[in-house]
């Protein structure tokens, strides 16, 4: 079997007794035989170079003085293989996706911008400057925030409102946003924050809270973006957001008492002013229709007049011909005129008796005791349709017709 070989007649190595599968006992290394180096040892050997090579090591006192120049190339080689480190850390950079680099050569800018990727330069005589080109935003305002009076303004009646705004802003120009400006988001803070205290204090508080938010801040993205090109800080403003408008918690309730005070007072003036427009309209409708009442009375009151004088024309033209007939007919006009709605006795200066007396069916008296439903109960007074009569003046006999009373 192989490991009989362990008494020392086999194995490969054909090690002496005692020994064990390999040939070789636990016994230490035979001096003058041909062992294999031992690991301890040229550790060992490695530490006592490297302490030669250590300033003050010892290095190059001993019987081995060719070490310590060993010593010095290898500390050489560790202090250029760090300042390549040291150079390669500086040299190389990272252009993240929302940002770009400005490269300086002596400090002056390229007028290249890096683009987002890895890149390199010469360092030292290059280094490079990384801007967010992102959208960011600077929030202004206590927002009730005890300690902090930065949102608190003055508008244009007087009253102290507490507003916070948010400013949305980005990178135009890296280049001046690294070198012309020292804090230009310190800046561009100041000059929204002034742009507010400006344009609030034109305006009244309503507008503020509630009525022109809008043109509120667009007039003070406009300020502050004119500001912060005067100063060429490279800054865009894209929008400025009125988050937040309120009084002061200390007045916020007598606050909102004057504001329901001034919007009753709205509403009662809203309410006068309906009313005021309702009478007036009424009253313009009842002028009008007045104003055209007397117009028609006027036209109808002259057109009467008009026909009046027109007819006088003709019959004064007609009696010139003819007086005596013209003045009979007349008489008999009247005549018709003035009896047509009176009660009649017909007199008879011939009849027998000399009373003169006729005696005519009364039909008014009739109709009138006639009771209601019978027949011919609807009709007039019954006025006699005519009657012969004479005049008393010129004692002619004339037919007078009066006209029919009701439907008779």
């Amino acid at each position: 079997m192989p490991w009989s070989n362990q008494t020392g007649n086999g194995g490969w190595k054909g090690g002496g007794g005692g020994g064990g599968p390999w040939g070789q006992g636990p016994q230490g290394p035979k001096p003058g035989g041909n062992n294999s180096p031992d690991l301890e040892d040229i550790l060992r050997r490695g530490q006592d170079r490297l302490r030669r090579a250590l300033p003050g090591g010892g290095g190059g006192s001993g019987p081995g003085g060719s070490g310590g120049s060993g010593g010095g190339l290898a500390l050489g080689g560790l202090a250029i293989a760090g300042l390549a480190v040291v150079w390669l850390m500086n040299a190389v950079y990272t252009v993240q996706p929302d940002e770009v680099g400005v490269e300086l050569l002596f400090g002056k800018p390229r007028a290249e911008l890096s683009q987002p990727g890895l890149h390199f330069v010469m360092w030292p005589f290059e280094t490079v400057e990384t801007v967010p080109v992102v959208e960011n935003q600077i929030t202004i305002g206590s927002g009730q925030r005890a300690g902090d009076s930065s949102g608190l303004m003055l508008s244009g009646d007087q009253n102290i409102v507490d507003v916070q705004f948010a400013v949305l802003y980005s990178v135009e120009d890296p280049k001046a946003f690294l070198f012309n400006v020292q804090d230009p988001q310190s800046l561009l803070r100041q000059v929204a924050e002034s742009a507010m205290r400006e344009v609030v204090g034109r305006r009244p508080v309503e507008d503020v809270f509630r009525d022109d938010r809008a043109g509120i801040a667009e007039q003070v993205r406009l300020i502050t973006q004119t500001t912060l090109n005067t100063y060429g800080a490279g800054l865009v403003v894209n929008a400025i957001s009125i988050e937040e408008a309120a009084p002061p918690s200390e007045v916020a309730d007598a606050f909102e008492e004057v504001q329901r005070a001034e919007q009753n007072e709205s509403q009662f003036i809203e309410e006068a002013r309906l009313y005021l427009n309702e009478q007036t309209g009424r009253a313009r409708g009842e002028a009008v229709q007045i104003r055209e009442d007397a117009a028609a009375y006027k036209d109808r009151v002259v057109q009467e007049a008009q026909g009046e004088s027109q007819r006088f024309t003709a019959i004064l033209a007609q009696y010139q011909r003819a007086p005596a007939i013209v003045r009979e007919r007349l008489y008999l006009e009247t005549m018709e005129a003035v009896l047509a709605n009176s009660n009649k006795v017909i007199m008879d200066r011939q009849s027998a008796g000399g009373q003169g007396v006729v005696p005519y069916l009364p039909l008014n008296e009739l109709q009138q005791q006639r009771p209601a439903g019978a027949p011919g109960a609807t009709l007039g007074t019954g006025t006699p349709t005519a009657a012969t009569t004479r005049a008393p003046a010129t004692g002619a006999t004339a037919s007078v017709s009066t006209p029919a009373q009701g439907n008779n």
